[in-house]
């Protein structure tokens, strides 16, 4: 059986379906973190997101299946990145479509929007118990470029794709 998969720029239609694909996402990870429903909260509004930056979605034969948003250069950011790095933000995929490329798909945009804006790096944060998809963004050419504030008693780091070291 084939699927269709593709990327498109998100719409106000999606907020409902990216905020579901967000939380289920996380929730394999709840145990982590040391107040579950006040992160849940945060991560039930991943389109808000999407007022800030560029969010695309991945769509798996129609419906959402992942997203992320690019944030450029001199847009504002989270204190712990300098102002003049794109980076992205909340890459998810929904459990039941992993497996098939598309976080890397997601990151591979952000990467090109990053490249487009004439960026010399991309950046984003992300944790240790993120195991697979800290692993896909090592593969990809992030490096470990220092720790981030916890979120909710959870380690996180600044990783970053220096574009003339690619």
């Amino acid at each position: 059986m084939t699927v269709a998969v593709g990327l498109r720029a998100f719409q106000p239609a999606d907020a409902a379906a990216v905020n579901e694909v967000a939380l289920a996402a996380f929730d394999e990870l709840r145990h982590h973190y040391d107040d579950w429903p006040a992160f849940a909260r945060r991560i039930g509004a991943t389109a808000s997101l999407a007022d800030s930056g560029e969010m695309i979605v991945a769509t798996v034969d129609d419906t959402v299946a992942g997203a992320v948003t690019y944030i450029g250069p001199s847009r504002k950011k989270a204190e712990f990145f300098p102002v003049e790095w794109p980076i992205v933000r909340m890459l998810v995929v929904a459990p039941a479509h992993r497996g098939l490329g598309l976080g890397r798909a997601l990151t591979e945009e952000g990467i090109r929007r990053a490249e487009r804006d004439g960026a010399p790096l991309i950046a984003l944060h992300t944790t240790p118990i993120m195991k697979v998809a800290l692993a896909m963004y090592e593969r990809m050419g992030f490096t470990f470029r220092h720790a981030a504030p916890e979120i909710f008693g959870v380690p996180y780091g600044i990783y970053v794709k220096d574009f003339a070291r690619s």
